[in-house]
């Protein structure tokens, strides 16, 4: 069963997050990332995911004192971190599937251990 996708308009989000919907559709021009979808009428429709980065912007402008362009330097050397990441997870998760691949087939061409033959 799929889980049902939550969205908040962004009087909820606004709400939420103690800043002013003004604020929110400034953040969208100023912030790339920060793209909610809108629905057939124009209104915004913000995930988890969206309010999530309008708190991490929130907290780099309000509380470390970022300017805004500082700010998108930080968020966008944690996109390239990430991307980093994922890009070594993914070559170990390889190494480790071409592993066990080749344990595999060395088992099978082994002989079956012989128990312990000394005195009980």
């Amino acid at each position: 069963m799929q889980e049902q996708q939550q969205w908040y308009s962004i009087g909820e989000v606004a709400q939420r997050t103690g800043l002013a919907p003004h604020v929110l559709r400034y953040w969208e021009t100023e912030f790339e990332e920060l793209r909610p979808q809108k629905d057939r009428a124009g209104r915004r429709r913000y995930t988890e995911e969206d309010l999530a980065l309008v708190r991490e912007i929130q907290y780099l402008l309000h509380v470390e004192r970022y300017t805004i362009e500082g700010a998108r330097r930080v968020l966008a050397r944690r996109r390239q971190q990430h991307g980093t990441m994922r890009t070594q997870l993914l070559e170990l998760r390889a190494f480790l599937v071409e592993l066990l691949q080749y344990l595999e087939t060395q088992a099978g061409c082994e002989e079956p251990a012989k128990g312990n033959s000394g005195p009980n």
